[in-house]
């Protein structure tokens, strides 16, 4: 973790991550938070392990692996700093699980209220529903329709708020993203490029709204999760004033799972 950051604050926006990526499918065994929506987002599809428990670790594996073979998906275990028992990751690495998705947790910890930047003609802010966000981004990735639904049913049963944003240049969506708010917490999620529009500042700029109406609307701390090697998107977000503040990354045995 980056010492730089206050750990208590770092503790509440891992909590705040796990809450706003909460889906229906989910259940506890034995401390560990285990999820199974057939959504594309890996939080919602892997073993989070928030607390140590009484059992032993291949013993709790063993059951979460029955969960995801019900499921039909392949079992993941997400690793972070707050992780529980704290031999867990050198445990699966000694079972031969194998690590990927190396994942950053940026924050910017000093949010002060402020309006958004103007826009330039042809250009605009909207708001959009859950499910039409969901289709909307999913179609921008080329996701399935099934991950497109999961993802709908997640935003609508979120146990926090979501706001989903669309910046349209003229009538096409050239940006889309959406935020979660939980108490002076607010997460960015979801921001995506139409690829013809890559390149020209319009994830910079809609990220600036997001983070302008959030703080008008109380957000003090925002935080974001990007991929490690997702170079572009880290430079946005550097530029916008978020750090590097912990990782976390992914293990399983399934040989599939990129």
């Amino acid at each position: 973790m980056n010492p730089a950051f206050d750990p208590l604050l770092l503790s509440r926006i891992e909590d705040a991550g796990l809450n706003a990526s909460a889906p229906p499918q989910q259940r506890l065994i034995d401390g560990w938070l285990v999820r199974f929506s057939p959504g594309k987002a890996k939080r919602a599809r892997c073993v989070n392990a928030v607390a140590s428990g009484r059992l032993a670790i291949r013993h709790k594996l063993a059951l979460c692996e029955q969960v995801f073979a019900e499921a039909r998906l392949p079992m993941i275990v997400r690793i972070t700093p707050f992780s529980e028992p704290r031999e867990l990751d050198t445990t699966l690495d000694a079972m031969g699980m194998r690590s990927f998705d190396d994942t950053r947790v940026m924050v910017r910890a000093d949010l002060a209220p402020h309006e958004p930047p103007a826009l330039a003609d042809g250009l605009s802010v909207q708001w959009i529903g859950h499910e039409a966000f969901a289709q909307t981004v999913g179609a921008l990735r080329g996701s399935p329709q099934a991950q497109r639904q999961a993802h709908g049913q997640r935003l609508a049963n979120a146990p926090v708020p979501f706001s989903a944003y669309v910046l349209k240049r003229d009538a096409d969506i050239v940006a889309c993203g959406q935020v979660a708010r939980e108490a002076d917490l607010v997460g960015i999620y979801d921001v995506f490029t139409a690829p013809a529009a890559r390149g020209q500042g319009f994830a910079t700029l809609l990220c600036e709204h997001l983070l302008a109406h959030s703080t008008l609307n109380g957000a003090k701390h925002a935080y974001l999760q990007v991929e490690g090697d997702n170079h572009p998107a880290r430079a946005v977000y550097h530029r916008l004033g978020f750090r590097d503040a912990y990782s976390y990354h992914y293990r399983t045995l399934d040989p599939s799972v990129a």
